[in-house]
Parts: structure tokens; sequence; C-alpha cells
């Protein structure tokens, strides 16, 4: 069993604090999710808050709407590029970047890039994004990012393949450019639990990231509905899933251990907590003991 966290609304500086200690304590990865923006004014409802099929949480983020002006929002890349360059072992992921809202071109660079930097450590998680009024204010239409991000994720597999190629599509046109020189492996994770966005997981991507923190038994419905797909599309790879959990209690960790899971995530703001960095390092510590991860990390045995 590999034991990350999952991060939102943490100063990038912090975000380094958090990556060195994580690693230390024996986490596996830091997923960080974004906005670009954050709308002072906004109806549109996250598909994971109460009364959908896994809640983020709860109707707002740590106490607080999940966009806020008070939200700390930092670029994904950017932020994970530094904890990367501090660290050695600790994996990361974007969970996860709006795809839409940038052009593949540039996200197929930025992308390679931060591969390069924490030398093959890094996840991209993309998903198409919910808030209505972030696209507005970034003038990309709502409408339509679905084919977006189909059409983006195709252009990354191409530039990423290294050397001149062109791409003729619905959304994006352009003859033949260079993005990289040599082939690039970045893994890409696809999010959301609806039936079209299992579908397109199993399409299109290298493993799936839960949206929200589905309960046990939907993680259990979901898990065999990904594989049924994985099975129709004849699919024999690997597909990673990971999971958010609620709470950082081992028992919960076991019960997904005894069913196969691999990959579950805790959440930033049940483990970095306190006033100072020297609180939430020792509450990051204790989460860490508490899950068993030091004493995995110091004998080497697995979960």
């Amino acid at each position: 069993m590999r034991i990350g966290i999952s991060c939102y609304d943490v100063p990038a500086k912090q975000l380094q604090e958090l990556a060195v200690a994580a690693e230390q304590c024996g986490f596996d990865s830091l997923w960080l999710g974004e906005h670009v923006v954050a709308p002072i004014h906004y109806t549109s409802h996250h598909p994971t808050q109460p009364g959908s099929d896994a809640e983020h949480g709860s109707s707002d983020y740590n106490g607080k709407p999940i966009v806020d002006p008070s939200v700390d929002l930092v670029d994904p890349l950017i932020a994970l590029a530094a904890a990367a360059a501090c660290t050695t072992t600790i994996g990361f992921a974007t969970g996860i970047y709006l795809l839409p809202l940038r052009h593949p071109l540039l996200a197929a660079r930025a992308a390679a890039t931060l591969g390069n930097v924490s030398d093959g450590r890094f996840r991209l998680g993309v998903g198409s994004g919910w808030l209505l009024e972030e696209f507005d204010a970034l003038g990309e239409p709502f409408v339509g990012r679905t084919g977006r991000l189909t059409e983006s994720i195709q252009v990354l597999r191409k530039a990423w393949a290294g050397g001149a190629f062109e791409f003729h599509g619905e959304h994006y046109d352009f003859d033949l450019v260079h993005a990289c020189a040599r082939p690039v492996h970045v893994p890409i994770v696809l999010g959301g639990n609806s039936e079209p966005a299992l579908r397109r997981a199993v399409a299109l991507a290298d493993g799936w990231f839960s949206s929200g923190i589905p309960t046990f038994d939907q993680a259990r419905a979901l898990r065999d509905r990904l594989a049924e797909l994985q099975a129709e599309a004849g699919r024999t790879d690997l597909f990673p899933t990971t999971w958010r959990i609620g709470t950082p209690d081992p028992e919960v960790v076991s019960q997904y251990a005894a069913e196969g899971f691999e990959e579950l995530l805790v959440m930033q703001y049940d483990v970095w907590v306190g006033a100072t960095l020297e609180e939430k390092r020792a509450s990051l510590e204790r989460a860490a003991t508490t899950l068993g991860l030091t004493q995995q990390r110091l004998t080497g045995a697995s979960l």
C-alpha cells in the first residue's frame, strides 16, 4: 500500500516544506489541485459536493468554500517543480490540472520540463473543470471543454513522442512543429466518477484519480467498473488508480488494503496541521507513525 497526500490551498514555499517532510516521513506522493483564478461571485457547484456520488470532504474545503478569496492559489507546475528540486524520491502529481484552460502545446512543454526536473517522478493529472465563471474570466469557452480535453491529450502524446508533428482537430489545428527533441514519458491521469469520465480515462489515460472522497463502497464499485471497462477495451497493461480517503485512520487503510487497493491519499488538512511550521511537521510525523509509514521507511517493509 502506498500512501500520499492530496494538497490544495497551500502557499508554494510551504509546499516545499511539506514535500521535504513528507518524503522524510515515508509518504509516497504529493498531489496538488488547482484553480487558476477565484471568481469572487459564482453560482457553479462542484460536482462532488453533498448529494453527489462522492463528497469533496464537505460542502466546502476544510471549513471554507473550495474557491474563495482567502484560498492560496499557486501555479501547480511551478510549485511542484520547486518541491521536486528539494527532494529525491517522493512522487508528484497534479490532482488536477485544468487542461482546457491552456493550449496543449504550452502544457506539453511545461509538463515535459517538470518531468525532467523531477527525474521522472511526475504524473500529469488532468480534468475538464467545473467552474463556469473561471472559464469566463479567462475568456475560454465552457461549452466544448471535454472535447478540448480529449484533443489536448492527443496533442500531448504527439508532442512527447519527440520530433516534428502536426495536428488537425476540431479545436486545435496546426502544421508541423517541434516540442521535444527526444521522447518524454509523463503518465497522464484522468479523474471523474461518472460513467463517461470512467470510459474516457480507460480510453485515453495511463491511470485514474478519484474525484472528491468516495465512500468505501463507492470506491469498490468504481474500481470494479473500471476493471470491467478495461476488459471491454482489451487493456491488459497496468492501470493504476488513486483514491482519496476521508480520514488518516490505519483501520481505514487496512480496509482498503484488504480489498486490493494500492494507492491512497490522505488530505493535507488532516495531517499538516498547526499554527507554525514546527507544529505542522510534528503533526505530519504523528500521522506517519500512526499509519505505519515511519516504521515502513525504516525497515523497508510494505503495508
